[in-house]
Protein backbone atom coordinates (compact mmCIF):
# COMPACT_ATOMS: atom_id res chain seq x y z
CA UNK A 1 0.00 0.00 0.00
CA UNK A 2 1.53 3.32 -1.09
CA UNK A 3 1.84 6.33 1.18
CA UNK A 4 -0.80 8.21 -0.81
CA UNK A 5 -3.35 5.42 -0.44
CA UNK A 6 -2.57 5.06 3.25
CA UNK A 7 -3.01 8.79 3.76
CA UNK A 8 -6.36 8.86 1.95
CA UNK A 9 -7.65 5.84 3.85
CA UNK A 10 -6.47 7.29 7.16
CA UNK A 11 -8.12 10.64 6.44
CA UNK A 12 -11.43 8.96 5.56
CA UNK A 13 -11.43 6.81 8.70
CA UNK A 14 -10.51 9.71 10.99
CA UNK A 15 -13.13 12.01 9.42
CA UNK A 16 -15.82 9.39 9.90
CA UNK A 17 -14.71 8.78 13.51
CA UNK A 18 -14.83 12.49 14.33
CA UNK A 19 -18.24 12.76 12.70
CA UNK A 20 -19.55 10.00 14.97
CA UNK A 21 -18.18 11.61 18.16
CA UNK A 22 -21.09 13.99 18.89
CA UNK A 23 -23.70 11.43 17.85
CA UNK A 24 -22.05 8.74 19.96
CA UNK A 25 -21.90 11.00 22.99
CA UNK A 26 -25.54 11.98 22.54
CA UNK A 27 -26.69 8.37 22.16
CA UNK A 28 -24.65 7.19 25.17
CA UNK A 29 -26.03 10.03 27.30
CA UNK A 30 -29.61 9.16 26.36
CA UNK A 31 -29.17 5.42 26.87
CA UNK A 32 -27.05 5.33 30.03
CA UNK A 33 -28.04 8.63 31.62
CA UNK A 34 -31.50 9.74 30.59
CA UNK A 35 -32.95 6.21 30.42
CA UNK A 36 -31.52 5.23 33.82
CA UNK A 37 -34.01 5.87 36.62
CA UNK A 38 -31.41 6.43 39.33
CA UNK A 39 -29.39 8.94 37.30
CA UNK A 40 -32.54 10.67 36.13
CA UNK A 41 -33.85 11.13 39.69
CA UNK A 42 -30.44 12.36 40.86
CA UNK A 43 -30.31 14.95 38.07
CA UNK A 44 -33.81 16.18 38.83
CA UNK A 45 -33.48 16.28 42.62
CA UNK A 46 -32.03 19.84 42.92
CA UNK A 47 -35.02 21.26 41.02
CA UNK A 48 -37.25 20.72 44.05
CA UNK A 49 -35.92 24.01 45.39
CA UNK A 50 -36.46 25.94 42.13
CA UNK A 51 -39.46 28.33 42.47
CA UNK A 52 -40.25 28.16 38.74
CA UNK A 53 -40.32 24.37 38.84
CA UNK A 54 -42.53 24.38 41.93
CA UNK A 55 -45.04 26.67 40.24
CA UNK A 56 -44.91 24.61 37.08
CA UNK A 57 -45.60 21.41 39.01
CA UNK A 58 -48.51 23.03 40.82
CA UNK A 59 -50.04 24.28 37.58
CA UNK A 60 -49.56 20.97 35.77
CA UNK A 61 -51.05 18.89 38.56
CA UNK A 62 -53.93 21.32 39.03
CA UNK A 63 -54.75 21.18 35.33
CA UNK A 64 -55.01 17.40 35.55
CA UNK A 65 -56.83 16.89 38.85
CA UNK A 66 -59.05 19.96 38.70
CA UNK A 67 -58.83 23.73 38.95
CA UNK A 68 -60.08 23.93 42.60
CA UNK A 69 -57.01 22.02 43.68
CA UNK A 70 -54.63 24.74 42.42
CA UNK A 71 -54.21 26.66 45.72
CA UNK A 72 -53.89 23.42 47.64
CA UNK A 73 -51.25 21.96 45.35
CA UNK A 74 -49.33 25.25 45.21
CA UNK A 75 -49.23 25.38 49.01
CA UNK A 76 -47.97 21.80 49.13
CA UNK A 77 -45.02 22.65 46.91
CA UNK A 78 -43.88 25.16 49.54
CA UNK A 79 -43.63 22.58 52.32
CA UNK A 80 -40.31 21.00 53.36
CA UNK A 81 -41.62 17.57 52.40
CA UNK A 82 -42.03 18.56 48.77
CA UNK A 83 -38.46 17.39 48.06
CA UNK A 84 -39.40 13.86 49.08
CA UNK A 85 -42.57 13.97 47.01
CA UNK A 86 -40.68 15.42 44.05
CA UNK A 87 -38.19 12.57 44.12
CA UNK A 88 -40.93 9.98 44.47
CA UNK A 89 -42.91 11.57 41.66
CA UNK A 90 -39.96 11.64 39.26
CA UNK A 91 -39.12 8.04 40.09
CA UNK A 92 -42.72 6.93 39.51
CA UNK A 93 -43.04 8.83 36.23
CA UNK A 94 -39.73 7.57 34.90
CA UNK A 95 -40.51 3.97 35.76
CA UNK A 96 -43.98 4.23 34.26
CA UNK A 97 -42.62 5.60 30.98
CA UNK A 98 -39.86 2.98 30.80
CA UNK A 99 -42.33 0.20 31.52
CA UNK A 100 -44.65 1.43 28.78
CA UNK A 101 -41.78 1.75 26.31
CA UNK A 102 -40.42 -1.72 26.99
CA UNK A 103 -43.69 -3.62 27.35
CA UNK A 104 -45.49 -2.16 24.36
CA UNK A 105 -49.09 -1.08 24.06
CA UNK A 106 -50.72 1.99 22.55
CA UNK A 107 -52.25 3.73 25.54
CA UNK A 108 -51.38 6.93 27.36
CA UNK A 109 -49.05 6.71 30.33
CA UNK A 110 -50.64 7.82 33.60
CA UNK A 111 -49.40 8.01 37.18
CA UNK A 112 -51.42 7.91 40.37
CA UNK A 113 -50.20 10.83 42.51
CA UNK A 114 -52.20 9.90 45.60
CA UNK A 115 -49.26 8.06 47.26
CA UNK A 116 -46.99 10.94 46.34
CA UNK A 117 -49.34 13.54 47.80
CA UNK A 118 -49.60 11.48 50.96
CA UNK A 119 -45.88 11.97 51.53
CA UNK A 120 -46.42 15.71 51.68
CA UNK A 121 -49.55 15.82 53.78
CA UNK A 122 -51.51 12.75 54.87
CA UNK A 123 -54.85 14.57 54.94
CA UNK A 124 -54.79 15.84 51.38
CA UNK A 125 -57.86 14.91 49.33
CA UNK A 126 -57.63 15.54 45.61
CA UNK A 127 -60.62 15.38 43.22
CA UNK A 128 -58.75 13.11 40.84
CA UNK A 129 -55.34 11.49 41.33
CA UNK A 130 -54.63 10.03 37.89
CA UNK A 131 -52.23 12.31 35.99
CA UNK A 132 -51.42 11.75 32.31
CA UNK A 133 -47.69 12.12 31.69
CA UNK A 134 -47.37 10.87 28.09
CA UNK A 135 -50.04 10.61 25.37
CA UNK A 136 -50.27 7.51 23.20
CA UNK A 137 -48.89 9.09 19.96
CA UNK A 138 -45.85 10.44 21.80
CA UNK A 139 -45.31 7.01 23.37
CA UNK A 140 -45.17 5.36 19.95
CA UNK A 141 -42.51 7.81 18.78
CA UNK A 142 -40.57 7.39 22.00
CA UNK A 143 -40.63 3.61 21.67
CA UNK A 144 -39.08 3.76 18.19
CA UNK A 145 -36.37 6.12 19.40
CA UNK A 146 -35.66 3.96 22.44
CA UNK A 147 -35.15 0.88 20.29
CA UNK A 148 -32.55 2.75 18.25
CA UNK A 149 -30.83 4.11 21.36
CA UNK A 150 -30.40 0.66 22.85
CA UNK A 151 -28.13 -0.20 19.91
CA UNK A 152 -26.60 3.20 19.16
CA UNK A 153 -25.79 4.05 22.78
CA UNK A 154 -23.14 1.34 22.85
CA UNK A 155 -22.05 0.83 19.26
CA UNK A 156 -21.66 4.43 18.12
CA UNK A 157 -18.92 5.32 20.66
CA UNK A 158 -17.21 1.94 20.11
CA UNK A 159 -17.29 2.40 16.33
CA UNK A 160 -15.93 5.93 16.58
CA UNK A 161 -13.03 4.76 18.76
CA UNK A 162 -12.27 1.81 16.47
CA UNK A 163 -12.28 3.99 13.35
CA UNK A 164 -9.98 6.54 15.00
CA UNK A 165 -7.49 3.90 16.13
CA UNK A 166 -7.50 2.24 12.70
CA UNK A 167 -7.07 5.58 10.94
CA UNK A 168 -4.05 6.43 13.07
CA UNK A 169 -2.56 2.95 12.64
CA UNK A 170 -2.69 2.94 8.81
CA UNK A 171 -1.48 6.55 8.43
CA UNK A 172 1.88 7.19 6.80
CA UNK A 173 2.53 9.89 9.43
CA UNK A 174 0.93 8.81 12.68
CA UNK A 175 1.73 12.02 14.52
CA UNK A 176 -0.13 14.03 11.91
CA UNK A 177 -3.02 11.56 12.03
CA UNK A 178 -3.17 11.80 15.81
CA UNK A 179 -3.23 15.58 15.60
CA UNK A 180 -6.06 15.47 13.07
CA UNK A 181 -8.01 13.07 15.27
CA UNK A 182 -7.55 15.29 18.30
CA UNK A 183 -8.68 18.41 16.45
CA UNK A 184 -11.66 16.54 15.00
CA UNK A 185 -12.62 15.35 18.48
CA UNK A 186 -12.46 18.92 19.79
CA UNK A 187 -14.61 20.07 16.88
CA UNK A 188 -17.10 17.28 17.60
CA UNK A 189 -17.29 18.37 21.23
CA UNK A 190 -17.91 21.96 20.18
CA UNK A 191 -20.69 20.87 17.81
CA UNK A 192 -22.22 18.83 20.62
CA UNK A 193 -22.26 21.83 22.93
CA UNK A 194 -23.78 23.95 20.15
CA UNK A 195 -26.46 21.31 19.56
CA UNK A 196 -27.38 21.35 23.26
CA UNK A 197 -27.71 25.13 23.21
CA UNK A 198 -29.78 25.14 20.02
CA UNK A 199 -31.95 22.32 21.38
CA UNK A 200 -32.68 24.36 24.49
CA UNK A 201 -33.74 27.35 22.45
CA UNK A 202 -35.98 25.28 20.19
CA UNK A 203 -37.52 23.44 23.13
CA UNK A 204 -38.47 26.64 24.93
CA UNK A 205 -39.67 28.31 21.74
CA UNK A 206 -42.07 25.46 21.01
CA UNK A 207 -43.85 25.94 24.35
CA UNK A 208 -47.19 27.61 23.82
CA UNK A 209 -47.38 28.85 27.41
CA UNK A 210 -44.54 31.33 28.10
CA UNK A 211 -45.24 31.13 31.83
CA UNK A 212 -43.85 27.58 31.93
CA UNK A 213 -40.66 28.39 30.04
CA UNK A 214 -38.53 29.08 33.16
CA UNK A 215 -39.47 25.70 34.62
CA UNK A 216 -38.88 23.94 31.30
CA UNK A 217 -35.51 25.66 30.98
CA UNK A 218 -34.48 24.52 34.45
CA UNK A 219 -35.49 20.93 33.68
CA UNK A 220 -33.65 21.01 30.35
CA UNK A 221 -30.49 22.33 31.98
CA UNK A 222 -30.64 19.67 34.70
CA UNK A 223 -31.06 16.84 32.22
CA UNK A 224 -28.37 18.03 29.82
CA UNK A 225 -25.81 18.98 32.47
CA UNK A 226 -23.81 15.79 31.90
CA UNK A 227 -23.96 16.28 28.14
CA UNK A 228 -22.57 19.81 28.42
CA UNK A 229 -19.76 18.53 30.64
CA UNK A 230 -18.91 15.83 28.09
CA UNK A 231 -18.80 18.41 25.30
CA UNK A 232 -16.31 20.55 27.24
CA UNK A 233 -14.21 17.49 28.09
CA UNK A 234 -14.04 16.51 24.41
CA UNK A 235 -12.95 20.01 23.46
CA UNK A 236 -10.33 20.17 26.22
CA UNK A 237 -8.99 16.67 25.56
CA UNK A 238 -8.79 17.17 21.82
CA UNK A 239 -6.99 20.51 22.08
CA UNK A 240 -4.60 19.17 24.74
CA UNK A 241 -3.57 16.20 22.58
CA UNK A 242 -3.22 18.36 19.47
CA UNK A 243 -1.09 20.89 21.38
CA UNK A 244 1.12 18.12 22.76
CA UNK A 245 1.66 16.71 19.27
CA UNK A 246 2.62 20.13 17.95
CA UNK A 247 4.96 20.96 20.83
CA UNK A 248 6.83 17.68 20.54
CA UNK A 249 6.72 17.46 16.75
CA UNK A 250 9.64 18.10 14.39
CA UNK A 251 8.51 21.69 13.84
CA UNK A 252 7.40 22.39 17.39
CA UNK A 253 9.10 24.93 19.68
CA UNK A 254 10.28 22.23 22.11
CA UNK A 255 12.08 20.31 19.40
CA UNK A 256 13.55 23.53 17.99
CA UNK A 257 14.68 24.60 21.47
CA UNK A 258 16.41 21.28 22.07
CA UNK A 259 18.08 21.47 18.69
CA UNK A 260 19.37 24.99 19.35
CA UNK A 261 20.66 23.96 22.76
CA UNK A 262 22.69 21.05 21.36
CA UNK A 263 26.48 21.71 21.43
CA UNK A 264 27.99 22.65 18.07
CA UNK A 265 31.29 20.89 17.37
CA UNK A 266 34.34 23.18 17.12
CA UNK A 267 35.91 22.99 13.66
CA UNK A 268 39.37 23.39 15.22
CA UNK A 269 38.81 20.20 17.23
CA UNK A 270 37.84 18.09 14.24
CA UNK A 271 40.26 15.19 13.72
CA UNK A 272 42.48 15.55 10.66
CA UNK A 273 43.71 12.78 8.52
CA UNK A 274 47.38 12.08 8.72
CA UNK A 275 49.21 12.91 5.51
CA UNK A 276 51.26 10.16 4.03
Amino acid sequence: MTSRVRGALSAALIALACLLVPFGALAAWAEYGLADTGRYVTAMAPLAADPAVRDGVADAVADEVGEPARPLVRSLTRTPAFGTAWEAGNRAVHRAVLRAVREGGHHAVTVDIAPIAARVEHRVTLPRTEVAVLPAPALDRLRKGYDVLEVAGFWLPVTAAALAVTGIAVAACRRRALTATALGTALGGALLGLAVAVGRRLTLTDLTDPVRRPAAGAVYDALTGTLRTVSWLLVALGLAVALSCWLTGPYGPLRARRASAAPVPDPAQRPTRARL
